[in-house]
């Protein structure tokens, strides 16, 4: 497993080859140390004094000399063989390495032009890492050549196949730490082989880089057997190679010796599955496990306690050499060590021998268009949804399965874009559940395992992504929307909180990477949520929960939008528009089954443009006088809900004025001040009313619309109904009378607030009482919700 091949040469560097590589890894080594520690004297040019010395010491060296050690090979090879090749660093702490490295190689100049290549932009440099006013000490937004922030661990190699996926020439180096291979989500991101085709799509070189500790522990994979972890990479699927050592010059041999193994490798891999036959099963990729001392090349120890080689050197190895003249001498001393004057020269530019190794041009990894993907996006080109639209004549009579009507349009989308190869469908074993299976009649899911006769829709062409595993649909589809291409993530509702940190960690870089000019907008990450919480009754409490809107209403209101389209007419603007959008992160929330429709295309187009609106259609109010009462709603089952207790109140209270207000997209409620989709205080007092109680059928947790309003005029009038954590197996209907968001209760709330109460009002409350007490009879003798339920339509006109 992983053997040289006999024909090359151990060792590929010559005695110049590897003394100019060396000093290269030497000047990245210096530049990180110099980003933890300095504020002047960059170029160590008189002794080190407390003064140079940064206040706060912030940022981690640990695992950054590895990670320095691979940028440098990776250069030599990608010159040698014109590779086009990106660098995922998933230690995330690595920044000041490749800040260094980018800098080296010029990138970073070119980008930031205040940080020039000479002792003034060193010593700014320095100064902005860690430090207020400058730059994280992650590999952020603002590193070029990055497209993953690693400040969570575990998604490296998720994005590094996202990336991959449909470019066929790229090559994605990808450094896995080995305190993140200890996560869930990188434990199930080496299965991602199992779904990348040789044909068409690029090559991962895992870099698996142990250098033994993790903060304040051992790493589990730096403990195993070597036999062990060569087994565990095989059964994954991979080929290991092992460079392993703690002489620098013996460590240079044996990586310039592996890479040229393993690049060969994957171009015999690619060679082979793109010349006359198809690509077979998935092929055993290589994978290389680099072994190195954390902290390598830094103090052996600090205060008589181990650091070099030991958890001690993951952070700030010497800890106060401002204020400890021992640990000020220990620093100069670990700088100078380095050689610095051999480095840069006088005016503190790399000096030119070390200046000519790195690429060129876009081949830099810093600068290579994939790592700022805006710069290689295309449009998709887009169908025309309203020769899609359910046909309604009148409103709350017919029936459709909104997201199946949604996943005619995606197919569509899959069809005109295949040239293209630039829209993929991820999914955790859902397409089919969820309704979108129209799109198998475009496309396949892509399997690069045994394919059976007996299996259907698999097939290696596929750009359906399907495995049983949300961080994965989620990572791959980060890594190809930030490499340039388009996408769309569709999930259960209540299982989406399995990445709630990683949408967390894309809104981020989002929101970041809005601020730099030189980043380019990529498309935006696209949610549907079904499966939804009120038609779960089959499934029971554990799959009931609607809150991951919450979590995305708390991001900035430039990323972040969330729709809940009460139909298929409505769920086809919302999914168009949500695909033309870039830099958004856009959730979705529609049912899957059989529901009522209520508009047609045209009235469909102006609600959703509008956001929300007054059904007109729904209400009894007159134009001469304000409502006696406003029964608003967003989402599908709330709308439902909503109309079918206007319905009651229209019949039992024939003379009370009702406004029937719908939400489609949730951002409306807030102010404008706030949400760019955010209504003006006068436009939500003009649908809301100022002083006339609202009552809202929501689809979630109520907490959030009083959130979203509570700076409003009519706020202490709007009386919310939504999802109160009560759920079981049960019938759809008895969902909504559990969490008091049934017609009835939603009746009964309107007549309670209503300004002057009746004998009329009282006797119309008391039949509704006495419906909620018949139902919950019913349904646990019968098993089902009562005819008037199941077969209610819309009766007016």
């Amino acid at each position: 497993m992983g053997q040289l091949a006999p024909n090359v040469r151990r060792g590929a560097l010559d005695a110049k080859e590897l003394e100019l590589i060396q000093r290269y890894w030497q000047a990245a080594n210096y530049l990180s140390v110099g980003q933890i520690y300095l504020l002047g004297n960059p170029l160590l040019r008189e002794p080190l004094k407390p003064e140079h010395i940064k206040p706060r010491l912030l940022g981690h060296w640990g695992t950054t000399p590895g990670l320095n050690f691979t940028y440098a090979h990776l250069n030599r090879v990608i010159r040698a063989r014109d590779l086009d090749m990106i660098y995922i660093c998933g230690p995330g702490h690595g920044g000041p390495g490749m800040v260094a490295n980018t800098y080296l190689e010029g990138t970073y100049t070119e980008i930031y032009p205040e940080i020039g290549r000479d002792v003034g932009g060193m010593r700014k440099l320095f100064r902005q890492f860690s430090f207020p006013g400058g730059i994280p000490s992650h590999v952020a937004p603002e590193t070029p050549g990055s497209i993953h922030e690693g400040g969570e661990l575990g998604y490296a190699l998720v994005h590094a196949y996202g990336a991959a996926f449909d470019n066929p020439d790229l090559i994605v180096a990808c450094v896995i730490g080995d305190g993140e291979a200890e996560t869930g989500t990188l434990a199930a991101s080496w299965h991602s082989n199992k779904f990348l085709n040789p044909v068409h799509d690029g090559a991962v070189l895992p870099i698996l880089h142990l250098n033994g500790y993790k903060i304040a522990n051992p790493t589990i994979l730096a403990r195993m057997p070597k036999d062990e972890l060569e087994s565990l990479m095989w059964g994954y699927g991979y080929e290991p190679f092992f460079v392993e050592g703690e002489d620098p010059n013996e460590m240079h041999l044996e990586m310039a010796t592996t890479l040229d193994v393993v690049l060969t490798r994957i171009k015999e891999i690619q060679r082979e599955a793109r010349g006359p036959g198809k690509a077979s099963r998935a092929p055993r990729w290589p994978m290389i496990v680099l072994r190195s001392p954390k902290g390598w090349t830094g103090p052996k120890e600090v205060d008589g306690k181990k650091v070099e080689g030991f958890w001690r050197s993951h952070q700030v190895p010497i800890t106060d050499p401002r204020n400890n003249p021992e640990h000020l001498h220990l620093l100069e001393k670990w700088m100078r060590s380095y050689e610095p004057e051999k480095l840069f020269d006088k005016n503190g530019r790399l000096i030119d021998d070390l200046q000519a190794l790195p690429p060129q041009g876009e081949r830099r990894m810093g600068a290579n268009p994939h790592a700022n993907g805006g710069l290689l996006k295309q449009d998709l080109e887009m169908p025309d949804f309203r020769k899609l639209a359910v046909k309604v004549d009148r409103p709350g009579r017919s029936q459709a399965e909104s997201t199946r009507v949604m996943g005619r349009l995606l197919e569509q989308v899959m069809s005109l874009n295949a040239v293209a190869r630039n829209f993929r469908l991820m999914g955790p074993d859902e397409t089919a559940s969820n309704r979108l299976d129209a799109v198998f009649d475009i496309t396949d899911r892509v399997w690069m395992e045994e394919i059976e006769p007996y299996d259907e829709h698999l097939a290696h062409e596929g750009r359906v992504m399907e495995v049983l595993s949300e961080n994965l649909c989620q990572g791959w589809l980060e890594g190809y929307l930030l490499t340039g291409r388009h996408g769309f993530f569709s999930c259960y509702e209540a299982f989406i909180h399995i990445v709630d940190a990683m949408f967390n960690q894309h809104a981020k870089w989002l929101d970041a990477s809005r601020k730099l000019t030189w980043r380019k907008p990529i498309a935006s990450l696209n949610y549907l949520l079904t499966s939804h919480v009120w038609r779960q009754d089959h499934n029971g409490f554990s799959h009931q929960d609607p809150g991951f809107v919450d979590l995305v209403t708390n991001k900035k209101a430039d990323v972040v939008r969330v729709y809940l389209p009460p139909d298929a007419n409505t769920l086809l603007w919302v999914t168009d528009h949500c695909l033309r959008t870039y830099n958004r992160i856009n959730v979705i929330v529609a049912g899957k089954q059989p529901q009522l429709q209520w508009l047609d295309m045209d009235t469909a187009i102006a609600h959703c443009e509008a956001g929300v609106g007054i059904w007109k259609w729904a209400g009894t109010e007159s134009e001469e006088a304000e409502p006696d009462v406003v029964m608003a709603c967003a989402g599908d089952v709330p709308t439902l809900e909503t109309l079918a207790a206007v319905d009651l109140l229209r019949s039992e209270l024939p003379d009370l004025r009702i406004r029937v207000v719908n939400v489609v997209d949730l951002m409306a409620l807030q102010p404008q001040i706030e949400h760019p989709h955010g209504l003006t205080d006068d436009e939500f007092d003009a649908l809301f009313t100022k002083d006339r109680p609202v009552i809202f059928a929501y689809h979630g947790y109520p907490f959030l619309i009083h959130r979203l309003t509570y700076r409003r005029r009519n706020h202490p009038n709007i009386h919310v109904r939504g999802f109160k954590e009560e759920g079981t197996t049960t019938t759809p209907f008895d969902m909504a009378v559990m969490n008091d968001l049934d017609r009835y209760h939603l009746a009964i709330e309107a007549i309670n607030r209503m300004s002057r109460q009746s004998e009329k009002a009282a006797d119309a409350k008391r039949r509704f009482e006495e419906k909620l007490a018949e139902h919950r009879q019913y349904v646990c003798r019968e098993g089902q919700d009562m005819p008037e339920v199941r077969n209610w339509v819309w009766p007016y006109g």
